[in-house]
């Protein structure tokens, strides 16, 4: 099956990678193998599993970047290491062109949790997955409907310390505003159920690949 754009779809079931580039380096610093439940024009949906090996930035001296002082924690420099995913799993949720994903999180007994919208570039498609870039402002979403801004802190110190212009500032801003009214609407992918949806039993843990830092796809020829 293709897209409107021609591009082939995964099925139900597939492994790829959901990548991010490094906000300084424009090189691939996360990466995490995940099992497609849904490829439309209208929605990406993938599931993380729990156990999944994924990598991860840390600092050079091998300090995880949330220990980091705030001030100094976008100019230290860094490197990678994978780790396991030990929390339950998550699924992610995306659609076409929005600056946005949105993140399901469960309690170990499948009592669901949370949302979390992840304010990022619109994913670039490759053969092997996604790739998209961080922009550190989030948000969180209850059940009850209700929700507030995350890491506002971080993302003032990104642009403090230029990862961050100040055009980029306002479109994060905007995108966000977007992402709240969406929220405030209780739109999709909030009103769609999600929170019901359940793993096939007979998926398998993606593995981590050894090329998992090819060449960023908005970077390839």
């Amino acid at each position: 099956m293709r897209d409107t754009a021609g591009r082939a779809r995964w099925a139900p079931g597939d492994h790829i990678l959901w990548r991010y580039r490094g906000n300084a380096t424009e090189q691939i610093h996360i990466c995490r193998p995940v099992t497609v439940v849904q490829d439309t024009d209208e929605l990406l949906a993938v599931w993380m599993a729990p156990g999944t090996q994924c990598v991860k930035p840390v600092l050079a001296n091998g300090t995880p970047v949330h220990e980091e002082p705030l001030a100094t924690r976008y100019t230290t420099p860094r490197t990678t290491v994978t780790s396991r995913w030990f929390g339950t799993g998550v699924l992610k949720l995306a659609r076409p062109g929005d600056p946005w994903s949105v993140w399901l999180f469960w309690e170990q007994d499948w009592r669901f949790k949370s949302w979390y919208v992840n304010l990022e570039e619109p994913r670039t498609r490759w053969s092997g997955g996604v790739d998209s870039q961080d922009h550190f402002l989030d948000i969180s979403v209850y059940p009850d409907r209700g929700w507030h801004w995350l890491d506002e802190d971080e993302f003032a110190e990104a642009r403090r310390a230029g990862l961050l212009n100040t055009e980029q500032v306002r479109r994060v801003r905007e995108a966000g505003h977007a992402a709240a009214g969406v929220i405030a609407e209780w739109g999709t992918p909030f009103r769609d159920g999600w929170e019901d949806w359940r793993p096939d039993p007979r998926w398998t843990v993606p593995k981590l690949p050894d090329d998992w830092d090819r060449t960023p796809a908005h970077m390839a020829s």
